[in-house]
């Protein structure tokens, strides 16, 4: 398990000479489900379907950088997630509904299942044949004992968060990507040594 300040040190090294591309990835995203949410009835019903597909996309593009070999990321990738479509939407909408049913009992224990559940897409991006319940699993079992440094993992933003606000959001363009690359390098970390899928199965390109 890499320490925090390695984590983010890599996570540096891989944005580097990327952001341009990371921020039209984003921003294409972003205006995706902008038009989604201003178009009524049909809008949210679009948003619901396609949500879970463009956030993949944002972490396919995170976990082909944390690979470290030499990936570019562009604009076209804000449509990776579609190429797995089906898989996106069963454990997007796992991971939400599970959390939810925990939020419902105590908000504590359902932030914490939260966090146990936040690596179930990274699983996705290894595992595209994997269902949504197989995803979380697979997440709660490597987050086991990593569940606090994950959170303060997260918490250790804090302070560039309020620098981007000083700058009135433009500092995201770069903090977004520094701390989805982080992410992504946290998942590489932890995950277990052995690979999910089958030797029949083709790993994902």
């Amino acid at each position: 398990m890499k320490t925090r300040s390695e984590l983010k040190a890599l996570a540096k090294q891989q944005i580097k000479g990327n952001i341009g591309g990371l921020f039209l990835l984003s921003l294409i995203v972003a205006l995706i489900s902008g038009v989604c949410s201003i178009i009524p009835v049909v809008g949210s019903i679009a948003s619901l379907v396609i949500t879970p597909a463009l956030s993949f996309s944002i972490i396919l593009a995170y976990y082909k950088l944390s690979l470290g070999n030499g990936y570019k990321p562009d604009a076209g990738e804000a449509f990776g997630g579609f190429s797995n479509f089906t898989g996106a939407f069963r454990v997007y909408w796992a991971q939400s509904i599970f959390t939810f049913l925990w939020m419902l009992l105590l908000i504590i224990p359902g932030y914490i299942k939260g966090i146990a559940y936040s690596q179930a897409m990274y699983v996705l991006a290894e595992n595209p044949e994997i269902s949504g319940t197989e995803a979380i699993g697979k997440s709660q079992d490597m987050m086991r004992g990593h569940k606090m440094e994950y959170f303060v993992l997260q918490l250790s933003f804090i302070g560039w968060h309020l620098l981007a606000v000083l700058t009135f959001g433009l500092l995201y363009i770069w903090l977004i990507p520094y701390m989805s690359a982080t992410n992504a390098n946290f998942y590489q970390s932890i995950k277990p040594v052995e690979v999910y899928y089958t030797p029949d199965e083709p790993q994902f390109a």
